[in-house]
């Protein structure tokens, strides 16, 4: 018995090897001096780590450029768009890949471990079902239901160790490096049927339990655990690590597998069963005449050991003359890692994205010239034009027509991918909508690294993309266990056993397609996260199903179908009509239409804004229950969660939106009126608003106000109200600035002083106008001129746009008149030009993006709760938010409010402030050469710029709106206050019952008695000890507060006011009410 931890046919990873070593010999011999030839003058030394100049001799200096450099050159030019690209991948590379000194120190301790294996004893053969043998501290790691099962066990050492996976391909990469090692069952332990009702799955559990037992004992090992191989529960496997401070190093991964050649492959193919239901069930004998239901992921299961090495030899061989390869598969587990798609139930781990370039390799779609940067395109360009869920691929040279076709595979998994033996489906536990939530982030991918405009390499592998940041909706399935009767409903008997029990993965598949039915084209992508999982002792049970934690659901939204409130379904004389009825229950109803149709339609009940976001929201919860028994009380919808804090009102009201629409109607109406006054000197030539209403951004905008006449005493000759001294004071209402240019003229004077008389006069004038033609009430001044129409007050305000470059006009002391900027000219700039120019592009915005207008005032909402209402103006925050819009690589723009305020927080975090300047490209103006123009110029007058700066298509040079504020010291704080702000929500989102844990909160305090089936109550009992007096500790603080009992003496005691109120904020959407028993505190 031999380790192999080199692959033998073609020495395929040993040419990996040797390729390595020559090259970092090669880079070190380049620094060292040639022997006999003079070194020159001695310098001074010069500190590592220090670029030096090279010196080249004239000859050098002008020798042609090699193929190499030219390729080089040319791949920088058209694939990475600068060679900024080049060098980031490089670093990353780098960084990532594993280095010698530790590979030496994990060859060392597999060569221990496979000492160790060949030393553990044999034990006499017993029935499979009788494991008395096994020690109590040890349990099998493996869900035995049914509990019999016939068959022999006996142990017996390993016919063979060998190392496998990416560890000798050389793509494994760090943080987590996982070496995988398959321990090869003997032949004599395995009997012929045991292909059938889980016997080999079994033996293998048993097998590991037994070697698991006895290397707990060694010393060598820090921990010993088992888990589930890719979270399959039917495939457990062994993590040793070692001991120490060598403890995060590795983790070495022990697979059992059977004696190669041992199964019939034929037995095992995807329509064939080998589950039996009489004994699944439990019934003595089996029915009569009752035809077996195939059972193609449990023969997957175990076709998928009899592979481990001939894939790793394949995997090798396309690997050896091809360093690209390993380069690009270690960017492609990157990219991965960065979508959370790479682990749990279902994934794309590292081991089919290795495979996926062997195939693209074999198939002439890739070369192995290629660096690793063209591999990664070129995968992600295949995977985003293919779609494996509907036409699969398969690394079979030879066609064999006595092995299962790609239709036969179709029949039986939901995406397919066939390795080289014809035999195993490598995607066989990944569902569709997973595999197009891989292809759509393919093709986003693909869109960022074509866009010269932003930094690919920052987006695609150095941004993670966390479910509640990615999408727009997202919810949990929080008790599993539901999916048991989901299956029962139904009727998902032959999943279950095909999947060996686990209810989750057999009714995943329907439950998405469910939804996906249900929501078609309100969603873009429906995707669930992939269930996870966990480690455990060797001591202790496995977990069981219900153990995986709770399912989450994501749903990436179209803007333009979510809120609609109609489901039109097909004509009610249609044959599809029942269909549609039995899909939709008691929602569905008979609707004439205004064509005269009569059909099935499904209305959803939402009057506002925010409740027709929230239509997905009914969908999911009705369908779920309807068609899987799921009740709305195990489901947690996170899609508006923070759109209560900008309600304005107890009501029931909508959260802004429609007061906004009507303050802009109200708007365009005046605007329209101005336009087509009569009788003004000169003509109106645009009419701008600026106020945060105008552009749908202020948190609370303005509620429209009539007078009541009783609580006022009307002053006839002035026709105004005066308010009565007895009644309450009157509301006040904010105005609203709209600027109002007027055309040129020879007739405008050319003195600042002037020119507001002019513009004075202009007011008493439209005020004037306004109240003959159209009857408004209007209150002239020499500023502006105040309008009340419907409820609102309009602030006019006259421009002349010469004005600004006459306020910039000095005269020297020798008499020359020159320009310069003065506080006067820049803040009538900003006030009639720059403002003005961003509230229209934003209203443009807000039509293409309805979120918009709620991302923006949720960040506003936040600003001023962290008591920065000064330091960070409301144009400055609406331009954050535009940004993550118009420019939300890597992600979509947002959809919902929430996720726009989550990205919000994480831009204030992840943009690099210092070096960098945040371009929002309102309207689409700028062009490429703009973006490099922009940065070019920030770079060169860094020093000089404010800590924050934002460019705009007209404010490319001076960030006009951060240009005061923030400071960086204020800046500082503001990040400091995102991070944590969004560490908080995104736990709080993510596991909404986590945070919320009053036991483990308080349990120091108090002791907590409920019923953990239901109930509605939890009884709440002071523990005696926790009320004596603790002498005083900063870190003994919670939950308590300070007292004295003498003049020297301090000491604390519970704040129970303070634990209270924790009680209800941490219960918060839970807890109706706390009812304080007794009002005496000591105990």
């Amino acid at each position: 018995m031999k380790m192999k931890p080199r692959a033998a046919a073609g020495g395929g990873d040993r040419a990996f090897e040797d390729a390595e070593g020559d090259l970092e010999a090669k880079e070190e011999n380049q620094d060292l001096p040639k022997k006999g030839k003079p070194q020159g003058r001695k310098r001074a030394s010069v500190p590592d780590g220090v670029v030096k100049p090279v010196k080249l001799s004239r000859a050098d200096l002008y020798k042609p450029p090699t193929n190499e450099e030219l390729n080089q050159l040319k791949e920088t030019e058209n694939l990475f768009h600068s060679s900024l690209l080049r060098l980031q991948i490089e670093e990353l590379l780098k960084e990532v890949k594993l280095k010698e000194k530790k590979k030496q120190k994990i060859d060392a301790f597999l060569h221990e471990i496979n000492t160790l294996l060949s030393a553990v004893p044999e034990t006499p053969e017993t029935d499979l079902a009788d494991q008395s043998w096994l020690p109590k501290d040890v349990k099998v790691p493996f869900l035995q239901v049914p509990v019999s099962v016939k068959g022999k066990f006996r142990f017996l050492p390993p016919a063979a160790v060998t190392v496998v996976g990416s560890y000798l391909l050389g793509t494994c990469i760090k943080p987590e490096i996982n070496v995988d090692v398959a321990v090869t069952m003997p032949r004599a332990i395995l009997q012929d049927k045991d292909n059938l009702n889980q016997r080999y799955h079994r033996k293998r559990a048993l097998y590991l339990a037994h070697i698991a037992q006895h290397l707990s004992k060694e010393k060598l090992f820090g921990s010993v655990r088992f888990t589930y191989m890719n979270s399959n529960h039917l495939k457990p496997i062994l993590l040793l690590k070692p001991q120490g401070k060598d403890e995060k190093l590795v983790t070495v991964r022990l697979y059992a597998c059977p004696a190669p050649g041992f199964f019939k492959p034929s037995r095992l193919y995807p329509g064939k069963n080998n589950i039996r239901t009489a004994w699944f069930l439990e019934q003595g004998s089996p029915g009569e005449g009752a035809a077996e239901p195939p059972t193609p992921h449990y023969n997957n299961s175990i076709l998928c050991d009899t592979g481990l090495e001939s894939n790793l030899l394949f995997l090798a061989g396309a690997g050896a003359d091809f360093p690209g390869m390993r380069d690009g598969v270690a960017l492609l587990k990157v990219w991965l890692h960065q979508r959370e798609l790479d682990k749990g139930l279902g994934c794309l781990n590292g081991f089919v994205a290795s495979m996926l370039v062997a195939y693209l390799l074999a198939k002439h779609k890739i070369s192995q010239g290629m660096s690793g940067y063209q591999v990664l395109r070129s995968v992600l360009q295949f995977l985003a034009t293919t779609d494996l869920s509907a036409a699969g691929i398969s690394l079979l040279k030879d066609t064999d027509s006595s092995l299962p076709t790609l239709a036969d595979f179709h029949q039986a998994f939901e995406v397919v991918f066939v390795d080289p033996s014809g035999l195993v489906n490598l995607c066989a536990d990944m569902t569709a909508s997973k595999y197009k939530q891989v292809q759509f982030e393919a093709k986003r991918s693909m869109e960022v690294l074509d866009d010269r405009t932003v930094d690919g390499f920052q987006l695609l592998l150095m941004t993670p993309k966390p479910p509640i940041r990615t999408f727009d909706h997202v919810f949990h399935l929080k008790h599993v266990s539901k999916l048991q009767g989901a299956c029962k409903k139904m009727q998902l008997l032959n999943e279950l056993m095909d999947r060996g029990g686990n209810y989750i993965a057999a009714a995943l598949p329907f439950v998405t397609s469910l939804l996906a039915r249900g929501l078609a084209e309100r969603v873009l992508l429906l995707t669930h996260s992939l269930p996870q999982a966990p480690q455990w002792p060797i001591s202790a049970e496995p977990p069981k199903h219900k153990d995986a934690g709770h399912l989450s659901f994501g749903l990436l939204l179209t803007p333009e179908f979510a809120a609609g409130i109609l489901e039109k379904g097909p004509e009610a004389d249609r044959p599809e009509a029942a269909e549609f009825r039995k899909f939709w229950g008691e929602k569905s109803e008979l609707r004439r239409f205004q064509d005269g149709a009569i059909c099935e339609a499904v209305v959803w009940g939402a009057e506002t804004m925010c409740q027709k976001r929230l239509i997905p929201e009914q969908i999911v919860k009705h369908l779920l229950w309807l068609h899987a028994d799921i009740p709305e009380s195990s489901i947690c919808y996170s899609g508006a969660v923070l759109e209560s804090v900008i309600r304005a009102g107890r009501e029931p009201a909508g959260t802004g939106e429609e007061a906004m629409v009507s303050i802009v109607r109200s708007y365009d109406d005046l605007s329209r009126k101005l336009w087509n006054l009569e009788g003004l000197p000169l003509m109106v030539t645009a009419v701008q608003g600026t106020h945060p209403a105008l552009r749908y951004t202020d948190v609370f905008p303005p509620t429209p106000m009539k007078p009541d006449y009783s609580y006022h005493m009307r002053i006839k000759d002035k026709e105004s109200l005066l308010p009565l001294a007895q009644k309450p004071c009157p509301a006040y209402i904010a105005p609203m600035k709209v600027v109002c240019h007027m055309e040129g003229s020879g007739q405008w004077p050319q003195d600042k002083e002037a020119i507001k008389r002019v513009k004075a006069a202009f007011h008493l004038r439209l005020a004037e106008l306004l109240n003959q033609q159209h009857q408004l009430l209007c209150r002239p001044a020499a500023t502006h001129t105040d309008v009340y129409k419907d409820g609102y007050v309009f602030r006019l305000q006259v421009a002349y746009h010469r004005e600004p470059q006459i306020l910039k006009e000095v005269v020297t002391p020798e008499g020359m008149l020159k320009y310069r900027d003065t506080e006067e000219s820049q803040q009538l700039e900003l006030e009639t030009l720059h403002l003005p120019y961003l509230t229209s592009s934003l209203h443009g915005l807000q039509q293409q993006h309805p979120a918009f207008s709620g991302a923006s005032r949720l960040a506003k909402r936040w600003v001023r709760a962290q008591l920065l209402s000064d330091s960070l103006s409301d144009e400055c925050v609406d331009l954050l938010a535009a940004s993550l819009f118009l420019h939300p690589a890597p992600f979509t723009p947002p959809s919902s409010p929430q996720v726009g305020f989550l990205r919000f927080l994480h831009l204030l975090t992840a943009f690099d402030w210092k070096n960098s300047p945040l371009i929002v490209n309102l309207n689409a103006d700028l062009k490429d050469a703009d973006y490099t123009e922009i940065r070019n110029e920030f770079v060169a007058a860094r020093p000089h710029l404010p800590v924050m700066f934002i460019a705009t298509p007209r404010d490319k040079r001076s960030s006009v709106w951060t240009k005061e504020r923030p400071s960086a010291q204020i800046l500082q704080r503001l990040l400091v206050l995102a991070l944590e702000s969004l560490r908080a929500l995104e736990e709080q989102l993510t596991d909404p019952l986590g945070s919320q844990d009053v036991k483990e909160a308080f349990g120091d305090l108090a002791l907590f008695f409920y019923d953990s089936h239901g109930g509605e109550v939890i009884g709440v009992l002071w523990k005696p000890s926790s009320f004596e007096p603790q002498p005083f500790k900063a870190s003994n603080m919670k939950g308590r507060m300070m007292a004295s009992l003498s003049c020297e003496e301090l000491v604390t005691v519970p704040n129970v006011e303070a634990i209270l109120e924790d009680f209800e904020i941490l219960g918060e959407g839970l807890v109706r009410s706390v009812e304080a028993r007794t009002e005496k505190w000591t105990i």
